[in-house]
């Protein structure tokens, strides 16, 4: 407990304050934010709404759930002897071995004693006569601190099922978000997956190995990359930890912080013979490989985009026997302004007996029945069904949540025209408050980003401890300019047509809520240059002050 002395109405009065700073989450940001903090000699609390550490993790433990980032830096690398000492077992980790890494740092850094679970924050104010934040829990206890880091995620606020008849349901229904801890048996059952992005693209496999039949409600397609996952053996770990620095080097360079090297090759270089054998070697990589490793200009040019897309609809042609399916599987839009998911076998499953697609584009889900799911034209009978229809993602887990900063100004109301922010990590309006994996941030790998924003705003709050200040603000100008930079980097690509086709990553997968630049479209490389340089000149367009 910290004591802050503060003048009111010409009364000296002493405030005690319970924490030095408070985190909200205990995912990648939460676990990294206690880290840094605790280094700097403040007391921390980190509230967590689940039972155990993982964020993200914890919730989607659907079947077939994994990163779609390869292992080695799908990891923090604050630590040499961290790296050193924990092995991956996959190339593309299931969710449960996430959970494990991150039980094993929080354990080995003595976390869990800053840790509280079970308990979800319902409101978050800031006294602007104390200069403190009070966080009040949905069971009534409030806490106060000086510092408040939301570190509760980008894909937080699961899409609720918006069909009406949900109730009336005989069978049992689950949304991947929230997925039960205790195995679900879908053995001989009639099993109905509702949506095809990356979470629907990864279960169905699973899902349809045991099932009697498995249908999947499909409105738009994706484009589908192979993950070409594989167990790591002992060699292939002790390599990866023998080139630490040369990965890490690699990951701060790329543009979406994966540890890919960029080709150094632009589509109009090659002829069509040449950028055939490219696209196929990027295929048979695997992962986000197809995408980065092919040409630079995949998402700026419009030629390359439709040739990346060509491709990956040859590709569904050739593996997908019916001709019928096969169609309706692929995507007619241009190839990443949605995110491509990573699949493992998901095209082939489509060859099984027990497999269905139902196009919902034009024959959309009316209601669900007691019996099962009904479209305008005909009723399917389940005996399970599966919601993956998404999340309210990026803002969600703040717009949901009562934040209030000065003058009672709610995020929800501030972001109501789409977020704004200052680096997308702090903005006017709410001073001390800082967000990890926040609107505005890279869409990129998310812990090399989380890192860096903590990084960013640690430094800030020892400069302000240095200086005796109170306050950390971003100014309002530089929180237009950032934004203004958002809608120019997004113009600079091909992706602002995501509206189009409900890319969640503009918000359009949301109904009734704006589409805006949710992301920093710069690349991760030119994100961590922008924090460098905001610290190398101490912070222009914040605010430190005492006010």
């Amino acid at each position: 407990m910290s004591i802050h002395s503060t003048q009111e109405s010409e009364k000296q009065i002493e405030v005690a304050t319970d924490f030095d700073a408070i985190v909200i989450g205990a995912g990648f940001g939460g676990i990294r934010a206690l880290y840094e903090l605790r280094k700097m000699g403040l007391s921390v609390k980190v509230f967590e709404a689940a039972t155990d550490v993982g964020g993200t993790w914890y919730w989607n433990r659907y079947p077939g759930a994994r990163t779609d980032t390869e292992a080695w830096a799908y990891c923090y690398s604050f630590s040499k002897e961290l790296l050193d000492e924990w092995d991956w077992a996959d190339r593309m980790p299931t969710w449960d071995q996430v959970l494990a890494y991150l039980a094993h740092v929080v354990d080995r850094f003595d976390m869990r004693k800053h840790m509280e679970f079970s308990t979800r924050i319902k409101s978050a104010i800031y006294n602007e006569a104390t200069k403190k934040w009070t966080l009040t829990t949905e069971a009534g206890k409030a806490y106060t601190c000086n510092y408040f880091i939301s570190a509760a995620g980008l894909l937080t606020v699961a899409y609720e099922p918006p069909f009406k008849g949900l109730d009336s349901f005989k069978g049992k229904w689950y949304l991947t978000s929230r997925w039960p801890k205790e195995p679900v048996d879908f053995k001989g059952k009639r099993v109905g997956i509702v949506g095809s992005g990356s979470t629907a693209v990864q279960i169905l496999p699973i899902v349809a190995q045991t099932a009697a039949h498995v249908s999947i409600f499909q409105r738009t397609p994706n484009y589908v990359v192979p993950g070409r996952n594989f167990p790591l053996d002992d060699a292939q770990r002790q390599s990866i930890k023998a080139n630490y620095d040369a990965i890490w080097e690699t990951v701060h360079k790329q543009v979406f912080a994966f540890p890919i090297e960029r080709p150094h090759r632009t589509f109009d270089q090659f002829n069509s013979e040449e950028r055939e054998r490219i696209f196929e070697a990027g295929w048979e990589t695997g992962g986000f490989r197809y995408f980065f490793e092919t040409f630079e200009d995949i998402t700026t040019n419009e030629e390359a985009n439709a040739a990346a897309g060509e491709f990956v609809r040859k590709k569904i042609r050739a593996i997908v026997k019916d001709p019928k399916t096969a169609e309706l599987l692929c995507p007619n839009y241009p190839f990443a302004i949605k995110r491509p998911p990573v699949g493992n076998f998901y095209y082939e499953a489509f060859n099984r007996d027990n497999v269905s697609l139902v196009d919902v584009s034009k024959d959309p889900i009316r209601e669900i029945t007691p019996k099962g799911v009904r479209t305008e034209t005909e009723e399917h009978e389940f005996d399970i069904i599966i919601f993956a229809l998404g999340f309210d993602a990026v803002t969600g887990a703040l717009t949901n949540m009562d934040v209030r900063g000065k003058g009672g100004e709610t995020v929800k109301n501030k972001w109501e025209a789409g977020p704004r922010t200052h680096l997308g990590i702090t903005m006017d309006g709410f001073p001390n408050m800082f967000m990890l994996s926040g609107p505005q941030t890279p869409f990129a790998n998310i812990p090399p980003v989380i890192e860096a924003a903590v990084t960013w705003f640690g430094t800030a709050i020892q400069r302000a401890r240095d200086g005796g200040y109170t306050s950390i603000e971003a100014t309002p100008a530089a929180v237009d300019t950032w934004t203004n930079h958002m809608q120019e980097l997004l113009d600079t690509t091909l992706l602002g047509k995501g509206v189009d086709v409900g890319s969640w990553y503009l918000g359009a997968n949301i109904p009734g809520k704006k589409p805006s630049v949710l992301f920093y479209f710069g690349g991760a490389n030119n994100y961590f240059k922008e924090l460098d340089e905001s610290i190398a000149h101490e912070f222009k367009g914040v605010a430190f002050s005492n006010a």
